[in-house]
């Protein structure tokens, strides 16, 4: 199986004509959209269809494709949740731990700087960081959330990853868009579940954040970087704007965490992330409650009421 290339429009000029991207996770939802996005901007891109964990065949696509960049949104999160991964964990670590580390040093030995979009769901609240404080996890903390394998598996990889200095390392959290049909975002999910719990968190709203990771591989920016919009939002405040912009008649129920526990297999992260320096070199990145009223409840109800 050959690689899947896509030339973007002339319309962007010339800088995106010297730009060449190599995405991992043609399948995912972040994988196609930033494939829209390239398409849209006029950069040239190819999907590799090497496995992450088979460096022969991650060589052949980064010769064949000859990028710039390469861009990871493979790898595993379990379906139809994290719950999966720990019964299947021998996967779960050939995916997010072997195949990141394998594309991460196949990238360095050819001076690629590889964009890795990680997750934020390796923290929770803690007492040095209460919830409701404002105080959030910076880059540099030592993750303290282990409660999935999901999550451990991904705080492995973040460490070993700070070693190669040519990783951007994009940690992601609870990724939201505007396409509310899509079973992977978060909005979708909470509005199907039976109950949900109201707790704060940090969120990623990819409309607004894929394209600035896009402006970070132009920059050649590398590091660990918190992914989120500003701020936090409960599951609640989710709820009443779906209520208020999409539709009226909706309703929940809440349950607690202790309650939540007696239905999923693994705890899940809940934290808020210190965004202070991907809003330094992004000073227009909005917070995150105003993000999803602009990027996600205003263009939803336009459609809603046409």
């Amino acid at each position: 199986m050959g690689l899947m290339t896509e030339n973007g429009s002339t319309a962007a000029g010339q800088e995106a004509s010297s730009l060449k991207f190599l995405i991992y996770g043609r399948t995912g939802w972040i994988g196609g959209l930033l494939g829209s996005l390239c398409s849209e901007r006029g950069i040239p891109f190819a999907y590799g269809a090497g496995r992450l964990e088979n460096r022969a065949q991650l060589e052949a696509d980064i010769a064949a494709a000859a990028p710039t960049h390469v861009f990871n949104a493979a790898g595993v999160t379990g379906r139809p949740n994290v719950d999966w991964c720990e019964t299947h964990r021998v996967e779960t670590i050939r995916a997010n731990v072997v195949g990141t580390l394998t594309l991460a040093d196949v990238c360095r030995e050819r001076g690629l700087i590889l964009v890795n979009y990680a997750t934020g769901c390796i923290f929770e609240y803690d007492g040095g960081h209460p919830l409701g404080s404002g105080i959030g996890f910076k880059e540099e903390d030592t993750p303290n959330f282990v409660g999935s394998f999901y999550s451990k598996t991904k705080a492995m990889v973040e460490e070993l990853l700070t070693n190669y200095e040519n990783v951007c390392t994009l940690r992601v959290r609870m990724p939201i868009s505007s396409d509310l049909t899509n079973p992977r975002n978060f909005i979708t999910k909470i509005t199907c579940y039976e109950k949900v719990v109201n707790i704060p968190n940090s969120m990623t709203i990819l409309d607004e954040l894929l394209p600035i990771s896009i402006e970070m591989a132009k920059r050649n920016l590398t590091g660990i970087w918190n992914f989120t919009n500003p701020g936090v939002v409960s599951h609640n405040e989710i709820l009443e704007m779906y209520r208020d912009y999409i539709d009226p008649n909706f309703t929940w129920k809440n349950f607690t965490l202790e309650e939540q526990a007696k239905v999923i297999v693994a705890p899940r992260s809940n934290n808020e992330l210190d965004t202070a320096k991907l809003k330094k070199e992004f000073p227009e990145l909005l917070p995150i409650k105003e993000s999803l009223i602009k990027h996600v409840f205003e263009p939803n109800q336009k459609t809603s009421t046409t």
